[in-house]
């Protein structure tokens, strides 16, 4: 581990101060804007950056009577932005959660201007300075440092402590493994070829009141492909999401297919013609998916153009401070038949000649795209009228890359592809390291300073909760007996890699009757990784579960699970299904739990129609057992989800703003 810049050395009015991250290239910090900004809360706004550098940051501090002595510096999955915390993706744990935690919020763009790169060098100079700053304006004192950031961010995370003594705790949420790339990606696009029409009944199959055989009515392809996905870790509940799971993680992955060509170029003829891999034998379904079609540009679609006609973008063509021109979308002259998710357009003549785009999602003659880092500084040159070639002869071979990568066997995931004698059964390519440029300086070996608290979302559709499991193994045995004195792991269930949020118009019911946010999980595990660090008081218990087939499964009731979230049962008239006439009363009732030392529960409501309005709140007497009833009248025929909500606070305080742990129960009802 290199500490050689960032030892704990130096001393400010006899307070131990982390020194500053003294390096070639972060070594002169400027300030261009300090002022006083009322909103989202009162603080003191500073941006900056340091000189002969692309590094750049946003510092956050609350008045002098809020601040406890601490800051938190959340870490977005891409580079390129110091400008994140007040939108969206951090607004939940952002600048209003961080004075309210006795805190001041650090962010940066982690040393580029664009998403392909960063450095934790880059952040520990940030957080350095950071402490420079505090110490001017509260006054000399020990500054606690805790770093966080999910998905890449956790990568980042995680490189941050393991080659730096800067900060004091970190969270790494939704975190995935060495091998998370490009596998979990592979086994998605494989799943989503061959099911996607069979999606609405597998999911059917495991709702509340369904038949629960998820392999009814698949073919032998079809069943077989099922199997292989949810081993390989994929959460069969995440399916329901499939039309924004299919342009979201293509979208990731076309930024990513460039490290697989040039990390195994030979793998993309080898699939096709070699025996062993399934495309020199292709299945009825891979003839017939392939696609070969050369035509022109007919225009280019520019991400505010492409936000006007309603488009939506892609990771890589959403960036905003690349300073490259790039196009969101392609117009093309003509589109062949057949689906195109992930196909490549190579662009064939003019300026951007041997430039790779891969498609992401189409509308009409309009192909998304997304890029990788090799190719789109040289979209500026595209035009229309270029020549392109449509192929996704590469997007089709990497959906099973996966089964040539067969890992050590700590990735038990991966037991499934090695035969009886424990060799694997397909032809096998050097392991890939494909995700090692995003990976912050990340070795994920257990070895890390501070004390860490990891959240997990157990309908991970990106980073396969399993992968947490693999690192708490790493960390058990790196760090032996100081183990529970340094690490926690909290499964969150009913929760996605990213928070889901209903649109209009969207099909019932709508996501956030299905799905809960993890925030309020990340909120209160920040706050007790302060009080762990500063005071010693050890946070609840990591929850209990276990590995099934690479699933995640959890005890039923939060006093025997543990860790921070309620649990939720939930019946309607005495059961998970209840079939009525219209106009009759249904009963419904949920119990809900709190784990021990986790709170109290504070807040119930219910959702009936499906639409995420949620009209009807309970009456909760906080405790860590509740127990509410309800009825209701469905008055059209149909079949109806009726959720019931639910959060815990720490301290039993109904009205509290942060960090509140929600769950969510749902019930059937078939009304005719």
């Amino acid at each position: 581990m290199d500490r050689r810049i960032f030892l704990l050395t130096g001393t400010a009015a006899g307070f131990a101060m982390p020194a500053l991250a003294q390096t070639a290239q972060y070594n002169e910090p400027f300030t261009d804007v300090d002022e006083w900004r009322n909103e989202p809360v009162r603080h003191r706004y500073v941006h900056g950056g340091f000189r002969g550098t692309d590094l750049r940051f946003s510092i956050y501090f609350p008045p002098k009577e809020q601040y406890q002595g601490r800051f938190f510096q959340p870490l977005a999955a891409t580079s390129g932005s110091e400008n994140a915390a007040p939108m969206a993706m951090f607004q939940a744990s952002g600048i209003g959660f961080a004075a309210a935690s006795g805190g001041y919020l650090v962010e940066s763009n982690q040393g580029s201007r664009d998403m392909f790169g960063g450095s934790y060098q880059a952040n520990a100079a940030v957080a350095q300075y950071s402490r420079k700053l505090a110490g001017e304006m509260y006054g000399p004192h020990r500054t606690y440092g805790y770093v966080y950031g999910g998905s890449g961010g956790a990568f980042k995370t995680l490189g941050c402590v393991e080659n730096t003594e800067v900060w004091d705790g970190s969270i790494p949420f939704v975190h995935g493994s060495p091998v998370a790339i490009p596998n979990c990606f592979t086994i998605q696009a494989h799943a989503m070829r061959i099911l996607w029409d069979k999606f609405p009944q597998i999911v059917d199959a495991i709702e509340p009141g369904g038949g629960g055989d998820v392999f009814a009515g698949l073919t032998t392809e079809e069943r077989e492909c099922l199997l292989e996905t949810m081993r390989m870790g994929f959460p069969l509940r995440a399916w329901f999401n499939r039309d924004k799971i299919a342009f979201g993680y293509t979208g990731v992955f076309t930024s990513l297919v460039d490290m697989i060509v040039g990390g195994d170029p030979t793998y993309f003829t080898d699939f096709w013609t070699k025996p062993g891999y399934l495309g020199a034998n292709p299945t009825p379904s891979l003839k017939a998916a392939r696609i070969q079609h050369p035509t022109t540009i007919a225009a280019l679609i520019m991400p505010d153009e492409a936000r006007r006609l309603g488009l939506p973008l892609t990771m890589s063509a959403g960036q905003a401070n690349s300073g490259v021109a790039f196009p969101a979308a392609l117009r093309l002259a003509s589109m062949p038949a057949g689906n195109l998710q992930g196909a490549s357009i190579m662009i064939k003549s003019g300026g951007a000649k041997d430039a790779v785009v891969y498609v992401a999602g189409v509308k009409g003659d309009i192909a998304m795209i997304g890029f990788g880092a090799g190719s789109f500084r040289a979209l500026p040159a595209l035009r229309a009228g270029d020549q392109v070639q449509v192929d996704n002869s590469v997007y089709l071979a990497a959906q099973t890359y996966h089964r040539h990568q067969v890992q050590t066997p700590d990735f038990y995931v991966w037991d499934q592809f090695k035969g009886k004698d424990g060799k694997p059964i397909y032809p096998q390519r050097p392991i890939l390291g494909a995700g090692q440029a995003q990976s912050g300086g990340s070795t994920m070996s257990g070895k890390f300073h501070g004390k860490m608290i990891v959240v997990s979302a157990m309908m991970d559709e990106a980073a396969y909760p399993w992968q947490c499991d693999w690192y708490r193994g790493k960390v058990q045995a790196a760090q032996g007996s100081a183990f529970n004195d340094k690490y926690r792991l909290y499964y969150v269930d009913n929760t996605m890699h990213t928070t889901q949020l209903a649109a209009p118009g969207d099909p019932r019911p709508v996501a956030t009757t299905r799905v809960i946010s993890y925030q309020g999980v990340l909120q209160q595990a920040l706050r007790d990784l302060a009080a762990w660090v500063e005071k010693g008081i050890a946070p609840p218990d990591s929850t209990r579960y276990r590995v099934v087939d690479g699933q995640i499964v959890v005890p039923p009731a939060a006093p025997v699970r543990k860790g921070l979230q309620p649990t939720v049962a939930v019946t309607a008239n005495g059961r998970a299904r209840a079939d009525v006439k219209a106009g009759q009363a249904v009963t419904f009732q949920g119990v809900v739990q709190a784990p021990p030392k986790a709170g109290m529960v504070v807040e119930a409501e219910w959702d009936f129609e499906g639409d995420g309005a949620y009209p009807v709140k309970a009456q909760v007497k906080p405790a860590a057992r509740v127990t509410v009833k309800t009825s209701y009248v469905f008055t059209k025929p149909g079949t109806y989800f009726p959720a019931l909500r639910v959060a815990v606070d720490r301290k039993g305080e109904a009205g509290s703003q942060y960090a509140r742990p929600l769950n969510i129960g749902r019930v059937r009802v078939v009304v005719s």
